[in-house]
């Protein structure tokens, strides 16, 4: 299972609406509106997932 970069649900990869590789690395979504999303502004989506991991460490120290 995959996870959607725009919304954060859990896609799987065979069945998912779409996909789009960003930097080498294969993104999947569970809508066609997600992908549009992200292929827009990948980098808005991308951030968004470091920067909620980086949060997540630094709230747990």
């Amino acid at each position: 299972m995959a996870i959607d970069p725009v919304c954060g649900m859990e896609v799987d990869e065979k069945t998912a609406a779409g996909q789009s590789e960003y930097q080498g690395v294969t993104y999947y979504f569970c809508s066609p509106g997600c992908k549009v999303a992200f292929d827009k502004e990948p980098e808005k989506y991308v951030g968004k997932a470091a920067a909620a991991s980086g949060h997540h460490q630094g709230s747990e120290h």
